[in-house]
């Protein structure tokens, strides 16, 4: 009896399995969402638009002067197509129109008095016109100094202190770390590299067209005798003697900071550890006594 019902449990259980047939299969694991997962490099390539777009509006009103040279076309037509320099007078000679005035006039400005004069006049119905700066000879910052590539910088747009240094090929010596910016009204301030470098906007100004920019050489103090690295280093900030003894590698097992000579424009006197540190300034340090 018992064999018979266990043989009836068993058959009904493969009738079960063989009319559910997917009861057998794996279950599918379920499937991830739909969206399509942002780029990565979506985020830069937004960046990298912006930027494109805020260097055109930029250059769109860049005001033009006298030397600039221009490209002046109109879209789809090879008959009007002219590079010129705008002249001493502020104008530009262009086909057909001939004599316009450039100077003062901003790169937008300039395109819209063209395409005007152009429709106004018959020669084309409705142009697309379009005016590029191919050369900026009109504005530009003097830079000076202690830089890889001193001279004039032309500027197209407003550039920050940090930038026109870095256009002039940047500091000659990385122990520079002042520059000078003297305004085209003749006003003057000296700025800290450091802190332009570690600094917000405050301490890296625009610069304006007509502006200098002088970097001086490295203001130097020599330390000599019973120190672990005796040279010539840079004098930053209000530094002490002990500030230029530790920038000396500190003492050596025979130097004395009771023993240190001050030499000054010529002139030899004993110096504390307090003391101040000029440029020009010659550190000795002496043998401690036994």
């Amino acid at each position: 009896m018992f064999k018979r019902l266990t043989v009836l449990v068993v058959s009904s259980l493969l009738i079960l399995a063989a009319s559910n047939p997917l009861a057998a299969q794996t279950t599918p694991a379920p499937a991830g969402p739909t969206g399509t997962m942002p780029s990565p490099d979506r985020g830069q390539e937004q960046a990298g638009t912006d930027a494109a777009l805020r260097a055109n509006v930029q250059r769109e009103s860049y005001v033009l002067g006298k030397g600039d040279v221009i490209e002046v076309s109109v879209i789809g037509r090879t008959d009007f197509n002219a590079r010129v320099q705008i002249q001493d007078d502020g104008s530009v000679l262009l086909p057909l129109i001939n004599s316009v005035s450039a100077a003062g006039r901003s790169v937008l400005q300039l395109r819209e008095d063209v395409r005007r004069t152009l429709k106004q006049g018959g020669f084309f119905e409705n142009p697309a016109e379009n005016v590029s700066v191919v050369s900026f000879a009109s504005r530009y910052v003097t830079v000076l100094g202690a830089v890889n590539a001193p001279g004039v910088v032309p500027i197209d747009r407003a550039y920050r202190l940090s930038e026109i240094v870095a256009r002039a090929g940047g500091v000659a010596n990385p122990a520079i770390d002042s520059i000078m910016l003297t305004r085209v009204d003749g006003g003057s301030h000296e700025y800290s590299l450091r802190a332009i470098a570690t600094g917000g906007t405050t301490n890296d100004p625009l610069v304006s067209d007509g502006d200098k920019v002088y970097v001086p050489q490295p203001k130097i103090f020599y330390i000599y005798g019973q120190v672990n690295a005796p040279g010539a280093y840079p004098v930053t900030g209000e530094m002490t003697l002990q500030m230029a003894l530790a920038r000396g590698g500190g003492l050596t097992g025979l130097g004395s900071d009771k023993r240190i000579k001050l030499v000054r424009a010529g002139k030899e006197t004993k110096a504390q550890l307090g003391d101040k540190v000029l440029p020009e300034d010659v550190v000795v340090v002496g043998e401690r006594f036994f």
